[in-house]
């Protein structure tokens, strides 16, 4: 196995719900992240000297003030969305020194993460990502998938889990348990 020695990213999931999270910005960007977050669940604070009028409507907690290096104490992940370079610079090293993920918005040399361009179906989550080369290429990428994936798909996957727990629950461990629970998506219609 070869080593490549361009910078990767390792995708994951990550269970943010009850969690906290960091925004530091009050604009268009940062209420997009905050929003985001909030889908997902997190426990969202967002920091900044101003908010847009429609940041006041989200349920997160508002700090009014500049960011500090201490802000990020204790938060799981934290997103810097400002027009200040050297805010985000600030943001990302306090997030580094703590061991935080952290992603500055359009800044990839500052992150330790980057956010793809998602697409939802109930459950299903599909991330496309080109690694920070070419969000609009990502984005381009998921409306695509959005297009020719029905909308019915999250229904389909409701059912299909509801189905596998009641195997789960019905039948030891077997390779006949196994083949069981892969047949339950052999009659799924995809395009």
């Amino acid at each position: 196995m070869s080593y490549n020695p361009r910078p990767m990213y390792y995708p994951l999931m990550l269970k943010v719900k009850g969690e906290p999270c960091l925004v530091v910005g009050g604009g268009a960007i940062a209420l997009q992240k905050a929003r985001a977050l909030r889908r997902a669940g997190a426990d969202v604070t967002a920091i900044s000297p101003r908010f847009s009028s429609s940041f006041e409507r989200l349920p997160v907690r508002r700090i009014r003030r500049r960011f500090r290096a201490r802000d990020v104490a204790g938060r799981i992940l934290v997103i810097a969305a400002t027009d200040s370079p050297s805010v985000n610079v600030a943001v990302s090293a306090a997030c580094r020194k703590r061991s935080i993920p952290v992603n500055v918005v359009d800044v990839p040399e500052l992150c330790s993460f980057i956010v793809p361009s998602i697409l939802r179906r109930g459950p299903i989550v599909i991330a496309v990502s080109t690694g920070g080369q070419s969000p609009p290429l990502a984005k381009a990428l998921r409306r695509h998938l959005e297009a020719i994936l029905p909308a019915s798909l999250g229904r389909t996957a409701l059912r299909l889990g509801n189905a596998r727990r009641k195997i789960l629950r019905a039948l030891p461990p077997s390779p006949a348990r196994t083949r069981l629970l892969k047949g339950l998506v052999r009659g799924v219609m995809l395009p």
